[in-house]
């Protein structure tokens, strides 16, 4: 696997000209092809100005898209308003976006359709609104999250007839991404990396990703689009540059959407805008009412709680058969870390410590369970001396397979996970068998195909 990404790590964009691949289609009556489409190395100078007229020509358009988006698209169209048009034609071969400004190539809006440019329009803005810079973490590939990210982007146009999808130049789009998340069909690309070719994949491309302040050459962090001191060059985007335009964005989208109304919006839209206005609850309160509801709380004299004895203290017990009894199976595929295990193990301990009277059972698993135990109340064990194993891939139904051939029918199931299973979610488990609650450790978008899924906060 790591050999076949290798092959494209570093890639910092086309190495062709678009010009010579526009040819074929754009060959304007009046005017010649000036612009400067190859994107030139740092320091570099402008072969050739930008055209006036054709530049003027390629405003008219944009503008002209952005109001057809808005009569029939409004939640793109309120958003696309919002974006300052600016020429990149001295490094942008296509379309860019930092979420404030709309980076354009001269020749590449004048290629298009006009129904072509709403589609770009919306390409750029999803790119934006899905924050898809920002939610890269260490473990995704910059260049595979890339493809990944524009597979969504264009599924989601295509299913909401966002303009018409560009054919002039091959863009990347598969109809069974639809409705997945960007990291979800990075989990896919990245398990058959060595099946695709990363390079063609990487030339379908519709647009530039701009990274963060120090990945890229040229441009001076501040986000206005400006460049080295002459003004020029590709932009590049500080930390806090990024999350003054995450705020302005959020805002932006709430109002559009409110404005476009539920029915007009992609899956992925609607996901963000749950996650936005649904009100914050804490995690670890979701579980413990989740699990107080499976039984009454019904004490006795007859039975001891051995929680008092360290103070020479007799205290009631619960009543057999008012325990709780829940099953809690912990994710240990390779892409959780150290500290992220430690947590879960600290959170079930946190678990047995709410009740007076417990029985859990739990285990490690990857593409496999291990080392399944049980803990109670009674026996004295302590969940914290409890041994993980695994660091393999991932797939989830081994837990509900492992379940069944062992007859164990828990009232409720509890999952810690980083929420990245092979194929993204492609082993869902058995939603029918029993009551289930993912607890997601390092992301705040992915959503379980079924159950009740939360958020892990260690500061709460």
């Amino acid at each position: 696997m790591k050999s076949a990404l290798s092959d494209f790590k570093g890639f910092s964009g086309r190495n062709y000209n678009p010009g010579d691949l526009y040819a074929e289609y754009f060959n304007p009556p009046i005017y010649a092809v000036t612009t400067a489409t190859k994107k030139p190395k740092k320091g570099a100078e402008r072969i050739k100005p930008t055209d006036p007229r054709l530049d003027a020509k390629a405003i008219d358009r944009l503008i002209t898209a952005r109001i057809g988006l808005l009569l029939k698209a409004p939640f793109f169209g309120n958003l696309a308003t919002r974006m300052k048009l600016i020429n990149a034609d001295e490094w942008c071969p296509t379309a860019a976006t930092d979420g404030r400004n709309f980076y354009y190539n001269t020749d590449f809006i004048n290629l298009l359709s006009n129904k072509e440019v709403e589609f770009l329009l919306g390409h750029e803005l999803l790119h934006a609104v899905y924050d898809h810079i920002g939610r890269r973490t260490e473990r995704h590939d910059p260049q595979l999250s890339n493809i990944a990210q524009d597979y969504v982007v264009n599924a989601d146009l295509i299913d909401q007839r966002i303009g018409e999808k560009i054919t002039k130049v091959p863009i990347l789009y598969d109809p069974k991404y639809k409705g997945m998340s960007w990291e979800e069909v990075y989990d896919l690309l990245y398990e058959n990396a060595e099946k695709i070719n990363i390079d063609q994949l990487i030339e379908q491309m519709l647009d530039e990703h701009l990274d963060d302040e120090g990945e890229n050459e040229g441009g001076d962090g501040d986000g206005d689009g400006d460049g080295d001191k002459e003004g020029k060059g590709r932009p590049r985007i500080s930390a806090a540059d990024r999350e003054e335009i995450r705020k302005e964005l959020k805002a932006a989208v709430l109002q559009s959407a409110q404005a476009a109304g539920a029915g007009n919006l992609p899956a992925g839209i609607k996901r963000m805008i749950d996650e936005m206005t649904a009100p914050k609850m804490n995690w670890r309160e979701i579980i413990r009412q989740q699990i107080q509801s499976t039984f009454k709380n019904d004490f006795t004299w007859q039975r001891a709680s051995r929680k008092g004895w360290h103070m020479d203290a007799i205290m009631p017990g619960m009543k057999p058969g008012e325990q709780i009894d829940i099953c809690v199976s912990i994710d240990m595929s390779g892409s959780i870390s150290q500290e992220q295990a430690r947590d879960f193990i600290s959170e079930v301990v946190g678990i047995t410590n709410q009740f007076e009277q417990y029985r859990l059972h739990i285990w490690t698993f990857d593409t496999a369970v291990y080392n399944p135990e049980i803990f109670s109340s009674d026996d004295g064990k302590s969940v914290a001396d409890y041994e993980i194993n695994g660091g393999g891939g991932t797939m989830f139904e081994c837990n509900w397979e492992f379940m069944k051939e062992q007859g164990i029918e828990p009232k409720k199931f509890i999952m810690f996970t980083d929420g990245y299973p092979c194929g993204a979610w492609c082993s869902k488990g058995d939603e029918d068998y029993c009551d289930t609650i993912f607890v997601v450790h390092g992301s705040k978008t992915i959503v379980a195909p079924f159950g009740q899924t939360c958020y892990y906060d260690e500061e709460k």
